[in-house]
């Protein structure tokens, strides 16, 4: 049964590098803008927006136009933080090799 225990080396190993990866994402901030920049969001990499900025004169274009504009910038932080942490996760579950599976 030691490839019992080398996969539960293997599984701790995997975990303590998505811990660690999770405190990473946390830290990295991904800056989106939009309309020209009329529209900045902020986010960090595990999908937690941190801040909001719009620019004054924006409001004064269409109603529509703003709100399809702000709507379009919190989708686009929303997927570029999705993005990069699909990335590191692959990153990291392609190196547990899961014998007999794959």
């Amino acid at each position: 049964m030691a490839g019992v225990g080398k996969l539960l080396k293997q599984a701790q190993k995997m975990q303590r590098q998505i811990e660690e990866m999770q405190k990473s994402l946390e830290a990295r901030e991904l800056d989106i803008s939009s309309g020209g920049g009329a529209v900045q969001v902020k986010i960090n990499g595990a999908g937690k927006f941190l801040s909001l900025k719009l620019d004054a004169e924006f409001f004064q274009e269409d109603q529509k136009l703003v709100e399809e504009t702000i709507l379009n910038a919190v989708q686009e932080a929303a997927t570029k933080a999705k993005e990069l942490n699909d990335a590191e996760m692959q990153r990291i579950s392609s190196a547990f090799q899961v014998p007999g599976m794959f």
